[in-house]
C-alpha cells in the first residue's frame, strides 16, 4: 500500500513537472513488470531530471533588474502588508550619482494610500519604511534615499564579478523564463507567382529575428511561411499555362521569368473575354481537385518557391511553408462552426460575421459558395490555436492589416478558441519602407523594387566600401574579403530595419546603413573583429582565457570597468524586455551602448601594455582581457539573435 501510495505522488510530481515542460517519461517504463523497480526507476528519473534542471537554472544569467525587484516586493509587502498590488518601479541609474539602479515606488504608493486609505504619508517616509524592510541578499552593497523618495540602489562589486565570471564560464545562457512554451510565429509570407519585394523585407527580417529569440530564450518555436499560393487568380495563371505550354504534364515549362508571366495573363484576364471565362473554370478544376490541374498549381508553385529560396538563403531564413491551401479543406467546417453558435448573417447572398467593436464584417463565404481570406486567416488561427496549441501566436505583418487582423482575433475569442488571458495572441505590426524622398520605395520608373536587386546592390556597395578602404590591398585573403563582404552587406540591410521601432515607416538608405559610425552594422561588426583581434594580437588564445576565467577575479576598480561590467550583465533585461514588447530596435541600442561603452574602457584602461620604443609586450592585465571577451560574448549572441554573422577579420 505504501509503494502504491508513493508511485502514485511521484507520477503526480512527475506530471507536475511535465507540465513545467522539464522532462517526458520513457515509453520504456510501461515494460516495468515488477513494482519496486518501477518505484525505483521513477525516483531516479524525478531526481536525475530535479538535477538536471536545477543545474540548467543555475547556469542561466541574472536579470538583475528583476532579482532587484523580487527583493523590492519583498520589502514593500513587509512595509505595507495591507497594500494590495503596490507598484513596484525599478529601473537603471542614468547617472552613476544616482547608484546603479533606482527604485521609484514610494510616489505611486504615497497616491494609493491617500486615495484609498485617506493617509497622507510623504514619498521620502514611505521610501525609509521599504529600505529599512530590505531583506539579505547577494547583490545590494547600499541603499541611498534621494530627493522626494527615490531609492538609489548601489551593486556588490563582488557580485557583478562573480556575475560577468559565470558568464565566461558558461557561456550566455537564456534567463529562466519557466514553463517550455510553444510559440508560432507568422512571417515572411509572399504571394505565389510573384517576386517578393521590398515590401516582404521587414516582415522576413523581423520574423526571423523575433523567431530567435524565443528559441534562445527556451522557447518551442513554430515559423510559418503563410504564403498566398489559393485563390482566383490561378485559374488565369492555369489558363494561361496551358496555352504557352501545352505539354506541360509531360516536360516541365521553362518559365524564366514568374513576374512577366504573371502580368501576361493578368493582362489577357482583362481584356479577353474568352480567357477570362475559361480562367474561372480553371478555378472551379482546381478548386474540385482535377489531377491535370493540380499538377498545374504545383508547377506554378514550385517556380516561385526557388526563387523565395534565394531571398531566404541570402537572409539565412529559415521558415516552414503553410500557405492558405493547406487550410482551404478546414474553411467548410469554419463555415458550419459560425453558423451553428448563431453568428452568421447572411447579406445580399454573403455569409458574413459580425465582431462587437469592429464596424466591417469579415465575410466568411462568398454570394457564388466561394471563401475569402477572411475564411483562411480564421482557418490558421483555429489550427494553430486547436492542433498547434500555441501558447504564443504572433503575426509579423504590415500595419496596413491591423484592423482586419484585430477583427480575426476578437472573432476567434468570441467563438471560445481561445482566452486572451491565457493565450497570448499579437500582431507584431510594423510600417513601410521609404526611399530618401521619404515616398514609398520605389524604383526610378516608379516599380516596386526587387527584393533580389536589393541584395545584389547590397554586396556590390559592401565590396565597394570595402575596396575603398584598402582591405583588399593588404589585410584581408580573397576568402576573408568575400565573407566580409556577405557579412557587411546581409548584416547592414538587417539592422538598419531593425534598429528602427518597427512601428515607425524607415527610410532605406544605403549610405547611411554602411556608415561606420554611429549606430550601424557596420561601425558594430567593426568593433566587434577589434574586440576579438585583443587577445589575439597578446597572444592569448581561448584555451588560455577560458582558464584564466576559472582562476581569476574581476577587478572592477576603475569606474569605467565598473560601467562595463554592468552593461554587460544588462542583457538578460534587455532580451525580456523585447519578450515582452516585441520591440528588436531596444537590443540594437544596447549593442550599440555596450559598444560605445567598451570604447570608453578600452580607451582609459591598458589591457595589454608594451614598450613605447620596441612595441614589445611587457605586461597582460588578464581581468581587462575577460572584459573585452565578456563584451565580445555578448555581442556575438545579440548579432545571432538580429541574424547577423560577424566575421573574425574585417
Amino acid at each position: 500500500a505504501f509503494q502504491e501510495n508513493e508511485i502514485k505522488l511521484l507520477t503526480a510530481e512527475i506530471e507536475c513537472l511535465k507540465n513545467f515542460g522539464c522532462l517526458g517519461i520513457s515509453p520504456s517504463l510501461e515494460g516495468l513488470r515488477d513494482e519496486n523497480a518501477k518505484l525505483k526507476y521513477r525516483l531516479n528519473f524525478l531526481q536525475k531530471s530535479l538535477q538536471e534542471e536545477r543545474s540548467k537554472t543555475a547556469k542561466s544569467m541574472i536579470n538583475i533588474n528583476s532579482r532587484l525587484q523580487e527583493i523590492f516586493g519583498a520589502a514593500i509587502q513587509a512595509a505595507y502588508p495591507d497594500l494590495e498590488n503596490p507598484p513596484l518601479v525599478v529601473t537603471p541609474s542614468q547617472q552613476p550619482k544616482f547608484g546603479d539602479y533606482q527604485c521609484n515606488s514610494a510616489m505611486g504608493i504615497t497616491q494609493i494610500l491617500l486615495k484609498n486609505q485617506a493617509q497622507k504619508v510623504s514619498p521620502r517616509e514611505i521610501a525609509e519604511k521599504i529600505t529599512k524592510n530590505i531583506p539579505a541578499n547577494e547583490c545590494i552593497e547600499k541603499v541611498e534615499i534621494a530627493g522626494p523618495g527615490f531609492i538609489n540602489v548601489h551593486l556588490r562589486k563582488d557580485f557583478v564579478s562573480k556575475q560577468l565570471s559565470s558568464l565566461l564560464i558558461n557561456g550566455v545562457q537564456p534567463p529562466a523564463v519557466g514553463k517550455r512554451k510553444k510559440v508560432v510565429v507568422d512571417f515572411s509570407s509572399p504571394n505565389i507567382a510573384k517576386e517578393m519585394h521590398v515590401g516582404h523585407l521587414r516582415s522576413t527580417i523581423i520574423g526571423e529575428s523575433m523567431c530567435r529569440l524565443f528559441e534562445f530564450a527556451g522557447y518551442d518555436v513554430l515559423r510559418l511561411n503563410h504564403l498566398g499560393d489559393w485563390g482566383t487568380q490561378f485559374g488565369m495563371l492555369i489558363a494561361h499555362l496551358q496555352d504557352k505550354f501545352p505539354d506541360y504534364l509531360t516536360i516541365s515549362p521553362p518559365i524564366g521569368d514568374l513576374q512577366a508571366f504573371y502580368k501576361e495573363s493578368k493582362r489577357r484576364f482583362d481584356t479577353e473575354e474568352e480567357f477570362k471565362k475559361r480562367a474561372y473554370q480553371c478555378v472551379v478544376l482546381l478548386q474540385s481537385k482535377n489531377p491535370d490541374f493540380i499538377k498545374a498549381w504545383e508547377l506554378i508553385c514550385d517556380v516561385s518557391r526557388k526563387e523565395f529560396q534565394k531571398i531566404y538563403n541570402c537572409l539565412d531564413i529559415t521558415l516552414i511553408e503553410r500557405g492558405e491551401s493547406f487550410y482551404h479543406e478546414m474553411m467548410k467546417d469554419i463555415v458550419k462552426e459560425f453558423e451553428d453558435k448563431g453568428f452568421v448573417q447572411v447579406d445580399d447572398g454573403r455569409k458574413i460575421v459580425f465582431v462587437p467593436g469592429f464596424p466591417v464584417p469579415l465575410t466568411i463565404m462568398k454570394s457564388d459558395g466561394g471563401y475569402t481570406y477572411d475564411t483562411s486567416d480564421l482557418a490558421a488561427l483555429k489550427h494553430r490555436l486547436c492542433e498547434e496549441k500555441a501558447d504564443i501566436l504572433i503575426y509579423v505583418v504590415d500595419s496596413g492589416q491591423s484592423v482586419h487582423l484585430q477583427t480575426v482575433f476578437a472573432a476567434g475569442q468570441m467563438i471560445g478558441w481561445y482566452d486572451p488571458k491565457v493565450t497570448r495572441v499579437a500582431h507584431a505590426a510594423f510600417g513601410v519602407v521609404l526611399g530618401e524622398d521619404k515616398k514609398k520605395f520605389k524604383t526610378r520608373s516608379g516599380d516596386t523594387v526587387r527584393l533580389i536587386d536589393l541584395l545584389e546592390e547590397g554586396l556590390k556597395r559592401a565590396m565597394d566600401k570595402l575596396k575603398d578602404k584598402e582591405r583588399d590591398k593588404v589585410v584581408l585573403t580573397e576568402e576573408e574579403l568575400k565573407a566580409a563582404q556577405t557579412s557587411v552587406a546581409f548584416g547592414c540591410i538587417k539592422y538598419a530595419d531593425l534598429s528602427h521601432n518597427r512601428l515607425n515607416d524607415y527610410v532605406f538608405s544605403f549610405d547611411k546603413m554602411l556608415d561606420d559610425r554611429g549606430n550601424t552594422a557596420a561601425y558594430l561588426l567593426y568593433a566587434f573583429t577589434r574586440i576579438r583581434a585583443i587577445a589575439r594580437l597578446a597572444n592569448i588564445d581561448e584555451q588560455m582565457l577560458r582558464k584564466a576565467a576559472r582562476e581569476e577575479v574581476l577587478i572592477l576598480d576603475h569606474e569605467k570597468e565598473w560601467k562595463l561590467g554592468k552593461c554587460i550583465l544588462r542583457f538578460p533585461e534587455i532580451l525580456q524586455k523585447i519578450l515582452e514588447d516585441l520591440l528588436l530596435h531596444t537590443l540594437c541600442d544596447y549593442l550599440y551602448e555596450l559598444a560605445t561603452t567598451f570604447t570608453e574602457f578600452y580607451d582609459n584602461c591598458y589591457c595589454v601594455e608594451k614598450d613605447r620604443q620596441s612595441g614589445q609586450i611587457m605586461k597582460v592585465n588578464m581581468w581587462r582581457l575577460l572584459l573585452c571577451e565578456a563584451t565580445a560574448t555578448i555581442m556575438a549572441k545579440g548579432f545571432d539573435i538580429l541574424g547577423i554573422k560577424p566575421v573574425q577579420r574585417m
